[in-house]
């Protein structure tokens, strides 16, 4: 299985806390508090980075992406 980064299904978690309207450190928050809300395979700690799925955030939030 291949994986295109350029893909908008992938996003850095600043820039997925953005384009849902909350804080730039929401996803780490709810990731470290509450990592069973995000649904497996959604989110991946690259080092210091979190990659989040759109799938990963709109289970979170409760919004999808084409609401917003």
């Amino acid at each position: 299985m291949k994986i295109n980064l350029n893909d908008e299904e992938y996003m850095g978690s600043h820039e997925a806390s953005s384009i849902w309207g909350k804080q730039k450190d929401y996803v780490r928050t709810i990731y470290n508090k509450y990592p069973q809300r995000f649904p497996k395979g959604t989110i991946r700690k690259f080092g210091k980075q979190l990659i989040v799925t759109r799938e990963g955030m709109e289970a979170v939030t409760g919004v999808k992406r084409s609401e917003l």
